[in-house]
């Protein structure tokens, strides 16, 4: 005990500290370097542990300390329980924050105090009933840190050296038995084959004082406990997405104060974030508007000039202009300034130089955007390829998966990830019953390997748009669905564009014509299954479910074991009239190519359409009602495009404007796209909107220094942004007196680069310097897939956005989806096609 005291003199009087915290105005504690932020964010109900509530720590401008709760594992999962924050309180005569949280499956309370304590915090854990007799030696106090933030660093427990481990390296043990701490909907982490046995991750060291990274002053914290011992643990023996977590038990029978931590982050004095440069890295087209927007610590003084330098072809600099710093002001935590070279129009090799700060190397040129679209088209898409195997070079993939799609889910029964199941199946098949000819077309929606039909439709009206307007007819995929087999960077005679389209079609219309009708998604039914990386080929075992089988047992082309996926039901005239709108559309993009097909897509659109006139329209209410509307109006533009009868144009002019009274951003792009097809009277009415729509546009330039559309949800809005430039491409291609194509270029640059926290490019393998982690299948490998689009920057309240480049597995910030992706091919491809003309 001596030495561990002696120890912590030691400690902080050598230590380098700022000035103490303090409760600001945002409702979190504050110095320079060091925040601390007291469930500003609660913790989601829908995907529980989203590492992005409860105490949580940003250390010199890096969120780098996530999850402070009692919690009931000593590394907990995703889908682990969480608690819900009851209530709330800041009492600035204290300067504290105090927050009650709640586990309803055990009814058990706790209350946790934060308040300043000499250069750190003291973290205080309350009961007013003693922990309940199930959850004694389970629930305690965690934190959570970030792995990459302390990989190849050290710490210190009681003064003994210990190194971070690059890969999950920690101890476990199995226990038997009935785990007492149930996950969501009742589901095991593990499979019929682990019922029984769980593994409890051993700690990699205990103590009663802990510092985190001594030799790297941006990242140090010390972490004393009063009266409960200390562990650190690695979430990742678990869950690949696990951090490191310093832990304490909450001690049995006792009420009160029963644990007391003290907090302190390191926090350089004076210390001020370096000036990040936002710019495309794409670069930019000769005559464009080119700025770039540098954001710049609050303590920081901006300077009064930048300057741009041209790179020349023996390697030598020449300063092609030094423009004056024009001030923006400040937007959530940082000021902002901006540097506007759009005087520059000679093509080249460029960078800009702010001060100290000088950026990567970038283009300006004619055809900036020629290319831009291609990685998505050729790669991404290609990967996300479902029922199909899909080889590149060297590399598979991965291999045919899902031949067994698909069972009933079952009634009554809330799912993960949004699924859920009400008291009828809305078809004619029994729960757990196989389902018919599901195992063609489709694609993974995302990182996980489930089939979401709405994504699939937004996806489908984006091809087609790009294939009618745009004409992209390249070919560098081998597609047979034949044989099932794709080959990236092979030719085979034809777009692959429409092979894409013709693919997602036959998911669509397999569903259409086996259940009667769209449906929500297809979905493994066991989280083992679900949270699988790896190749998606093992997620199941790719055999039809037999129920008069053991399981594990086959007899060759059957298997006893339920892996199959589920497809969950329930209708919803949403869901019909946008599956009715991309089947209109996927007809006509089809036909000469795949007549059957085409045809198909037609007979199914008009079934749609018309059981939802005679029976389904109202059926959906409040926030729901407003799809439908969108999707409605959608549907009834693709149906009179494909077939030119009344009934379609006659109801889209009926809800056309109310749609555009109700919601400019919702309805604009598909008023838009209807003006070739309707009378000089509709374009002139349209006008008054589309002025409307540019003054909200122009309004977003007084909101935030790239004025786009950035919003403030638990999902990056890098797809409103894209949405909302894509909008403009329609309306400069109708109104040019009323929208340039600045609007256009400047939801690029923005995806490109010129947006907060870093200036990566949001789409992988795409301009210089562009996101190298992401959220995809292979996470787990910390890579990418070329061409993915990530959702782009998540603000975690009140003022703190984020994307992180060295942790994929936060997927508001990383998780790239193929609506997103199919709509980005229409943008860059559409910009590229504006400079061609």
């Amino acid at each position: 005990m001596k030495f561990y005291f002696s120890f912590l003199y030691l400690f902080v009087s050598t230590a380098v500290f700022g000035q103490k915290l303090q409760l600001n105005d945002s409702t979190y504690f504050e110095t320079r370097g060091a925040n601390i932020f007291v469930f500003n964010s609660q913790y989601n109900g829908m995907f529980f542990d989203e590492k992005t509530a409860g105490i949580e720590l940003v250390q010199h401008g890096v969120r780098t300390a996530t999850g402070g709760a009692v919690r009931l594992q000593n590394t907990p999962e995703q889908w682990d329980l969480v608690p819900s924050l009851v209530d709330r309180k800041v009492d600035r005569q204290k300067n504290s924050i105090e927050v009650t949280l709640k586990y309803d499956e055990f009814a058990f309370t706790s209350r946790i105090t934060v308040m300043p304590r000499d250069n750190g915090v003291e973290i205080s854990v309350y009961l007013d009933k003693p922990v309940p007799a199930k959850l004694e030696g389970k629930a305690g106090f965690n934190l959570e840190f970030l792995p990459a933030a302390y990989f190849e660093k050290t710490y210190l427990v009681d003064g003994k050296a210990g190194n971070f481990p690059l890969y999950p390296a920690g101890s476990t043990i199995i226990e038997k038995g009935e785990n007492k701490i149930p996950q969501f909907a009742g589901h095991n982490t593990f499979d019929d084959r682990g019922r029984g046995e769980f593994i409890v991750p051993q700690p990699l060291a205990s103590g009663k004082a802990i510092v985190l990274a001594p030799e790297d002053p941006e990242k140090l914290v010390k972490i004393q406990s009063v009266d409960a011992g200390l562990m650190l643990f690695d979430g990742r023996n678990l869950a690949q997405n696990g951090w490191f977590i310093v832990r304490s038990l909450l001690p049995a029978g006792k009420t009160g104060k029963v644990l007391t931590w003290y907090l302190e982050p390191n926090a350089l004095p004076n210390w001020k974030r370096a000036p990040m440069i936002a710019f495309s890295q794409v670069g930019y087209q000769l005559t464009q508007e080119k700025t770039a927007v540098i954001e710049l610590d609050k303590n920081d003084a901006p300077l009064s000039s930048a300057s741009l330098f041209q790179l020349n072809a023996d390697g030598s600099t020449a300063e092609k202009l030094k423009g004056e710093i024009k001030p923006w002001g400040q937007y959530l935590r940082y000021n902002y300034v901006k540097f506007d070279f759009s005087a520059v129009k000679e093509p080249g090799l460029y960078f800009i130089q702010y001060g100290d700060q000088k950026t990567n190397v970038f283009t300006i040129g004619q055809d900036v955007f020629k290319d831009s679209w291609h990685p998505t088209l050729d790669v991404w898409f290609p990967v996300q390829m479902d029922h199909m195997q899909v080889n590149e070079a060297y590399r598979v993939w991965h291999g045919v998966p899902f031949l067994d799609d698909a069972l009933q889910a079952p009634v009554n029964h809330q799912h993960f990830d949004g699924y859920r199941m009400g008291p009828v199946t809305d078809t004619k098949y029994k729960p757990f019953e196989r389902i018919p000819g599901l195992a063609v077309g489709g694609w993974f929606d995302a990182g996980d390997f489930d089939i979401q039909t709405g994504s699939h439709c937004s996806a489908i009206l984006s091809f087609v748009d790009a294939w009618e307007k745009l004409k992209l007819n390249r070919d560098e995929t081998f597609i047979d669905q034949a044989t099932r087999y794709v080959d990236i960077h092979r030719p085979d005679g034809k777009p692959d564009l429409l092979q894409q389209i013709e693919h997602g079609t036959l998911n669509l219309v397999a569903q259409v014509k086996n259940i009667g009708h769209p449906v929500r998604g297809i979905v493994v039914p066991n989280l083992h299954q679900y949270h699988h990386l790896g190749d998606a080929s093992t997620e199941t075992d790719n055999l039809p479910y037999n129920p008069g089988l053991q399981p594990y047992q086959t007899d060759g082309r059957t298997s006893g074991t339920r892996d199959d996926r589920w497809a969950f039901t329930n209708r919803n005239s949403f869901l019909d009239y946008h599956t009715a709108a991309a089947l209109a559309a996927a007809h006509r993009a089809l036909k000469g190519y795949n007549d059957t097909l085409s045809r198909q897509c037609l007979l199914y659109a008009r079934k749609l359409w018309n059981e939802n006139v005679r029976q389904l329209a109202g059926s959906d209410t409040g926030f729901m009602a407003a799809f439908r509307r969108n999707t409605e109006i959608a549907a009834a533009l693709q149906l009179f495009i494909a077939t030119k009868e009344e009934q379609y144009t006659k109801r889209f002019k009926e809800m056309i404007f109310p749609m555009l009274d109700r919601s400019l951003l919702f309805g604009m792009a598909v008023a838009l796209q209807a003006i070739p097809y309707m009378d000089t009277d509709y374009q002139n009415k349209l006008r008054e909107y589309v002025i409307k729509f540019k003054a909200m546009s122009d309004d977003y330039n007084k909101q935030n220094p790239y004025g786009v559309p950035m919003t403030a949800r638990g999902w990056g809005g890098n797809s409103a942004i894209i949405n909302w430039a894509i909008t403009n491409y329609y309306a400069h291609a109708f109104y040019p007196d009323v929208i340039s194509r600045e609007y256009i270029y400047k939801g690029l640059d923005y995806i490109f680069g010129c947006h907060p926290y870093h200036n990566l490019s949001f789409v992988s393998a795409v301009g210089t310097r562009s996101k190298r982690i992401t959220y995809g299948s292979n996470r787990a490998d910390f890579s990418y897939i070329a061409g993915g689009v990530v959702p782009g920057l998540l603000l975690l309240r009140p003022d703190f956005q984020e994307n992180k480049e060295d942790w994929p597995f936060l997927w508001g910030e990383n998780e790239v989806v193929i609506d997103i992706c199919a709509a980005y091919i229409f943008l860059s491809a559409a910009a590229n096609d504006l400079i061609s003309k």
